[in-house]
């Protein structure tokens, strides 16, 4: 292939990216169908391709949902049993930030609720919401009609909208002041204030440091305040597990902030919060070595704010 094509292919290999994290919700899941895509379009016969983006915006649609589909056969993704991996503020696979649209469909808190979506009906929300394809290009790439298209992003905005938490974007500061609070509340074991921090439906979800079989699902604030506080709650074991005492850090993963855990300037496990009317309304902790591995690698590569824990 000559360095014309491949520098064309490079070119929206970012977008490409971005497209295929918030069909898959994995970031290594995605680099992978982007490189899968970079094969077909090697040999593709170039010439008989009229425009190369649209080309590869359906190669690659499709090949996230053959994956989606074959996860789902698998059972390997059943929804609330599954939660998608955390991308540190700044990385580019975050993709296009410009709207309220855009920023929310990839937030942790929308990648877990388009797990309920159909693979059909989350690819047409993607592209709409993310990206702003018209319902004839979706219609294209899907190889569906305008029509079906157009039910497919409004079937999935209802859904997405019924579910989520808040339904309007909240200011960074305010959010990172309700998670320092609730982060000093926890690690001082307060478990009055974990409770009058969290919405009156509040719901919590870990994946047990990778350690579970399943992931661990909490409902009540009085549950989720017990598990927080337990889990916070500093033990010999728990250092052994991270490997030493971890530094307490507030990021922006996914455009939310989090609590990470961070060791030798190692990131062991987050915690992400979505924040609603001054209280917290979700949070995931997520430490399975796999699913922070990029997350971790980001943090390495940039400077960042002192901990407001310097050890734990």
């Amino acid at each position: 292939m000559d360095s014309a094509a491949i520098d064309r292919f490079e070119a929206g290999r970012g977008r490409l990216a971005s497209l295929a994290y918030r069909l898959l919700g994995s970031a290594a899941d995605a680099e992978d169908a982007v490189q899968d895509a970079f094969l077909r379009w090697q040999a593709a016969d170039r010439d008989r391709i009229d425009v190369p983006e649209a080309w590869l915006t359906k190669v690659v649609t499709n090949l996230c949902l053959d994956r989606l589909r074959s996860a789902q056969a698998r059972h390997e993704r059943a929804a609330g049993d599954w939660l998608p991996e955390p991308l540190l503020e700044g990385d580019p696979m975050l993709g296009p930030a410009d709207t309220f649209e855009q920023r929310e469909s990839v937030s942790l808190a929308v990648l877990t609720l388009m797990e309920r979506l159909s693979p059909v009906e989350r690819a047409a929300y993607v592209l709409r919401e993310a990206f702003s394809y018209s319902h004839a290009e979706i219609a294209g790439i899907l190889d569906i009609t305008e029509s079906a298209s157009q039910q497919h992003v409004h079937r999935a905005r209802r859904r997405v909208s019924a579910e989520r938490r808040g339904g309007g974007e909240v200011d960074s500061a305010s959010a990172r002041r309700v998670v320092e609070e609730f982060l000093a509340a926890a690690v001082s074991g307060r478990t009055e204030r974990l409770v009058a921090l969290l919405t009156a439906d509040a719901t919590a979800v870990s994946d047990g440091a990778g350690l579970a079989r399943r992931l661990l699902r909490y409902t009540t604030r009085e549950r989720i305040a017990s598990f927080v506080r337990a889990g916070f709650k500093a033990t010999p074991a728990k250092r052994r597990l991270a490997g030493g005492s971890p530094a307490m850090h507030i990021a922006l993963v996914n455009g939310s902030p989090a609590v990470l855990a961070v060791v030798d300037d190692r990131v062991v496990g987050a915690v992400a919060f979505d924040v609603s009317g001054g209280k917290v309304a979700s949070l995931r902790g997520i430490a399975a070595a796999g699913r922070i591995a990029r997350l971790d690698e980001a943090w390495r590569q940039h400077e960042h704010d002192v901990p407001v824990i310097s050890a734990w």
